[in-house]
């Protein structure tokens, strides 16, 4: 039988960290629990509390950010995605199934996905703003 990896890092043959797969089903812990680093573009976070637990309402300030590589992040709301991670030399690393509820961050090197299923639908979240495609990727392989 086949373990179900349910979060994991996937990381260059360097150790460069290229993603996060979160699958449906892990298991959350309680409190806050960050993916990413501090200096990285996009910020995950799961939170698992208790009923009653109450977050302070508040606005964020403004800031001026430094921001030069786009960072995703896709989340599987129906069927599923063949994902394929590539590292910075366009060299392929990983590809596995995304699964309906499963969530991905995409932090370096490149990606592709293939529809699995019929009616597959996913969000994407990344930081902007959008430049466009021409400025924004290139193709890895023409």
């Amino acid at each position: 039988m086949k373990k179900t990896i349910l979060m994991r890092e996937i990381k260059s043959e360097n150790g460069d960290l290229l993603a996060i797969h979160i699958a449906a089903n892990a298991p959350a812990k309680d409190g806050s629990e960050f993916y990413c680093k501090d200096d990285d573009f996009i910020q995950l976070a799961s939170h698992q509390y208790p009923p009653g637990k109450i977050f302070a309402a508040h606005q964020h300030k403004e800031v001026d950010r430094k921001v030069t590589l786009t960072q995703e992040v896709l989340f599987v709301q129906k069927g599923a995605l063949l994902a394929a991670i590539f590292d910075l030399e366009k060299k392929m690393i990983e590809s596995f199934t995304l699964h309906q509820g499963d969530l991905i961050v995409l932090l370096k090197g490149g990606h592709g996905f293939t529809v699995l299923s019929e009616e597959t639908r996913f969000l994407e979240v990344k930081n902007g703003p959008y430049l466009g495609a021409e400025a924004d990727r290139f193709r890895l392989f023409q």
